[in-house]
């Protein structure tokens, strides 16, 4: 007999949870039982999601029939069914989707190993140039790679440990403190920073897009050369400071590296000059970063803008085009299509949450709470910004977080008195940073901790800290950075 497609304790729980505020807890004043029951089902959906009782891909589409059959979002059941459904024509969502499947071109190709291994070769002579070549490379890659896992464990990765490898630092012969652990934190370290710097670099940043419109009336969109702006100086300076730090928490014992210079030179010696296919995908990943940073509308005028969906549909059209990637290499890019079902199951919970009033009537809650503490716009808003970023202590998932999270702390924020546009940017960076904490925070974590580099106190230790200077690069070079910018 086949197993059952849920793992049945988690299954269990998130049911439970979901029946309990459902059936068990009053509707609070000031909300409607539609509202609530959504809330129930919202509730019993992200529990299932942290306990990785089914994929989020499944969790998603149970999701969409719950919504449906229940009809909390309309009575007639057709209506029901297109609320459900609705998200699926976010243009957001099919952002990404796409880009993942652009980011395919960069793997199949071998552009980014290219990447990685140019920059080894000019700054590979000390261990500390090898992280730093890492870093850049990783930073080089974002904007097109909005898997963020793909880019850090899929394509950083390997990289990081055949350079290691050269030097003889391998886990299994315990010898990863010679180079390896401290190339495997700068590796997985630079993933959360890079993360926060583009709309386009890790999958869930256009949810936070869509909830800060929606929080603000559409007073602040966010659009992808805002973002990159803004998130330029102090991204720079985190990824400037993060090898630094690790090399002096965990110093590695070798620190002099000609060879790797030599072993990088080598391994373009090997892939040889640039491939056609190289060729197209470095036209199209310049393409597109010239069209999302909005250049030709600066350089003549609004007539000659791109929208940001629109751009990476192009990207993939060309690579399709031109043969670098082929439809069943679409098909195969599970990861897209992933992304674009749970993204439209999770976006459409979250906007009817908002529709039926109770993100609102929580962040009032949240408001009312802070607010007798007296603390001022800048205290208040530094409490919900660390209660929001630590909390990811207690999840797996970017997205869950985001999703259960981010409305509710951003409009009490707002409703505090902090500058809408400051806090909107703070919490965008916090959901990337947050990253950082943990063995499971993303998808990129287990990739590279289950390299065996590291032991789980190291990785805590270096992420806590980490997630500290970040948060405060972000907070003072950022704030400053964004008053010059005008934007509060």
């Amino acid at each position: 007999m086949d197993k059952i497609g849920f793992k049945p304790v988690p299954a269990a729980i998130a049911t439970a949870l979901a029946l309990l505020i459902w059936f068990v807890i009053p509707v609070p004043d000031g909300v409607t039982p539609q509202a609530w029951h959504l809330l129930a089902m919202f509730v019993g959906v992200i529990a299932a999601i942290i306990g990785k009782a089914m994929p989020i891909g499944a969790l998603s589409v149970v999701a969409i029939m719950l919504v449906a059959l229940t009809g909390v979002t309309a009575e007639k059941p057709s209506d029901a069914m297109k609320d459900a459904l609705s998200s699926f024509s976010s243009p957001l969502i099919w952002l990404i989707g796409v880009a993942i499947m652009i980011s395919r071109g960069i793997l199949k190709t071998g552009l980014g190993a290219r990447i990685g291994y140019l920059f080894i070769a000019v700054w590979g002579k000390k261990t500390l140039g090898i992280g730093y070549s890492l870093a850049i490379s990783e930073l080089l890659l974002a904007p097109v790679t909005p898997s963020n896992t793909a880019r850090g464990g899929g394509i950083i990765h390997p990289v990081m440990k055949a350079i290691a490898g050269s030097y003889d630092s391998d886990p299994e012969k315990n010898t990863q403190n010679r180079m390896g652990k401290y190339l495997a934190l700068v590796n997985y370290h630079g993933n959360p920073i890079t993360s926060a710097m583009f709309i386009t670099a890790t999958a869930p940043n256009p949810l936070v897009v869509d909830i800060v419109a929606k929080a603000t009336g559409s007073d602040i969109q966010l659009s992808w050369g805002t973002w990159a702006l803004a998130m330029l100086l102090p991204g720079l300076v985190a990824m400037f400071i993060m090898p630094l730090v690790l090399y002096f928490m965990y110093p590695p014992e070798i620190k002099e590296t000609p060879n790797a210079a030599q072993f990088a030179k080598e391994n373009l010696a090997k892939m040889g000059a640039m491939n056609r296919g190289e060729k197209i995908m470095l036209a199209i990943f310049a393409l597109l970063l010239t069209l999302w940073a909005g250049i030709p509308a600066m350089l003549f005028g609004k007539a000659f803008a791109v929208d940001a969906t629109t751009t990476a549909f192009i990207g993939l059209s060309l690579l399709l085009l031109s043969g670098v990637l082929t439809w069943d290499d679409i098909l195969k890019e599970k990861s897209a299509w992933d992304t674009i079902t749970w993204f439209a199951a999770l976006v459409m919970m979250a906007t009817f949450l908002n529709k039926l009033g109770l993100i609102g009537w929580f962040s009032g809650v949240l408001e009312s709470g802070i607010g007798r503490l007296g603390l001022g716009w800048m205290g208040a808003s530094a409490l919900l910004l660390l209660a929001y970023l630590y909390a990811h202590y207690m999840f797996a998932s970017t997205t869950a977080h985001i999703t259960a999270m981010f409305a509710a702390f951003y409009a009490a924020g707002v409703a505090l008195g902090a500058p809408p546009m400051l806090f909107a940017l703070l919490m965008a960076a916090a959901s990337s940073l947050m990253m950082t904490l943990t063995h499971y925070a993303t998808g990129t974590s287990p990739v590279i901790f289950g390299s065996g580099y590291t032991t789980l106190a190291e990785w805590w230790k270096a992420g806590f800290v980490m997630s500290v200077i970040n948060i405060l690069v972000f907070v003072l070079v950022g704030g400053i950075w964004w008053k010059i910018l005008g934007y509060w």
